[in-house]
C-alpha cells in the first residue's frame, strides 16, 4: 500500500467532500434514497476506492482485482459517487440515481451495471456472499503476497439478522484471513438506535468469539482507515473485521446522529442548506493544510 502523506490525507478529505456534494445533489434530483448512512460512509469509501482498493475501472474483470461486496445496499448513493468519481463512469449519469431505466437503482443490481461484484438489497446476506468469494479465491490461490482480498461492506442495524452471524462463523471456521469486514457502526437504523431496538454490545466481543481478529477505529480518521487495513492484511490465522465509528449524515449538523435522516432526502431548502456547508468546510480543509 503506497504510504499516506500529509498531501495525500488533504486530497482524500477534500475528495470526500466533493463525494458528499454528488450525494447530496443525486438525492434531490431522485426525491427519494438514503442520507444519513451515505454521508457517513464516505471517507471509508473515499479511502478504499483512492487509497486502498486494488482496482481499474478500465478493466473492471481483472482477476488479481480487490472485491467489494456491499451488503447494506441502500447507502449505495456513496458507492456511486465514489464510483463515478473514480473513473467507472460519468459524474453526470448520477444524476439517473432512481430513475426508470437508469444503471443506478435504488438498490445495488449488477444485471444493469456490470462493474458490481454482487446484487444487494435484502440486509444480512453480503456477508454470505463476501465468504464465499474468499474462499473461492483461498480455494484458488492459497496464501500469496498480492492476492486479492475481499472487502464487506456492513451496517451495525442488520447485525440484527440471523444469517450474518452464520457467515461469520463459517469465515472464522475457515480462517479466511483474506476477508475483511467493515462495519459501519453508526448506532442509527430506520426505527431508532441500535441499541433500542436490538442491543448489540459488547458487540467487539462477540466477533473476536467467533474467531474473528477485531479492530476499532474513527471511521472518519484517514490515517486510521488505511492503519486499521495494513493490520487486518498483516493477520493471516483469521478474517478482520473492522468496526468504523462513524457519525450518520456526517458533514450537515442538521443531519448528524439523526435516525429519522435513514432513509429520508433533503428537499431543495435543505440541499441547499447542506451544499454551503460544504463548500465552507472545503474551505477549512483547504485552510487547515496551509
Amino acid at each position: 500500500m503506497i504510504e499516506l502523506t500529509d498531501e495525500k490525507i488533504k486530497w482524500l478529505q477534500l475528495k470526500a467532500n466533493e463525494i458528499r456534494e454528488s450525494i447530496i445533489r443525486m438525492l434531490l434530483e431522485a426525491g427519494s434514497g438514503h442520507t444519513a448512512g451515505p454521508l457517513g460512509m464516505t471517507d471509508i469509501f473515499t479511502a478504499l476506492y483512492f487509497h486502498i482498493l486494488k482496482h481499474n475501472p478500465h478493466n473492471t474483470s481483472w482477476p488479481e482485482r480487490d472485491r467489494l461486496v456491499l451488503s447494506n445496499g441502500h447507502i449505495c448513493p456513496v458507492m456511486y459517487a465514489t464510483m463515478a468519481h473514480a473513473g467507472y463512469f460519468p459524474v453526470e449519469e448520477l444524476m439517473t440515481l432512481r430513475k426508470f431505466g437508469s444503471r443506478l437503482q435504488g438498490h445495488p443490481h449488477r444485471e444493469y451495471l456490470k462493474m458490481l461484484e454482487t446484487s444487494s438489497g435484502p440486509l444480512g446476506s453480503g456477508l454470505s456472499q463476501a465468504v464465499g468469494m474468499a474462499l473461492a479465491l483461498k480455494i484458488d490461490q492459497g496464501v500469496s503476497v498480492g492476492e486479492p482480498f475481499v472487502y464487506s461492506m456492513l451496517s451495525d442495524g442488520e447485525l440484527d439478522e440471523g444469517q450474518t452471524w452464520e457467515a461469520v462463523l463459517l469465515a472464522g471456521k475457515n480462517k479466511l484471513h483474506n476477508l475483511i469486514a467493515i462495519i459501519d457502526r453508526n448506532n442509527i437504523q430506520i426505527d431508532g438506535f441500535t441499541e433500542d431496538i436490538m442491543p448489540l454490545e459488547p458487540l467487539a466481543d462477540k466477533w473476536r468469539a467467533f474467531n474473528w481478529h477485531v479492530i476499532e477505529i474513527d471511521g472518519h480518521n484517514f490515517s486510521a482507515i488505511v492503519n486499521a487495513v495494513g493490520k487486518a492484511k498483516a493477520v493471516f490465522e483469521k478474517p478482520t473485521v473492522i468496526i468504523a465509528h462513524t457519525i450518520p449524515g456526517k458533514g450537515i449538523p442538521a443531519f448528524e446522529r439523526k435516525f429519522e435522516w435513514h432513509g429520508k432526502t433533503p428537499n431543495k431548502e435543505e440541499a441547499n442548506m447542506a451544499l454551503a456547508m460544504l463548500r465552507t468546510l472545503e474551505g477549512k480543509i483547504k485552510s487547515e493544510h496551509e
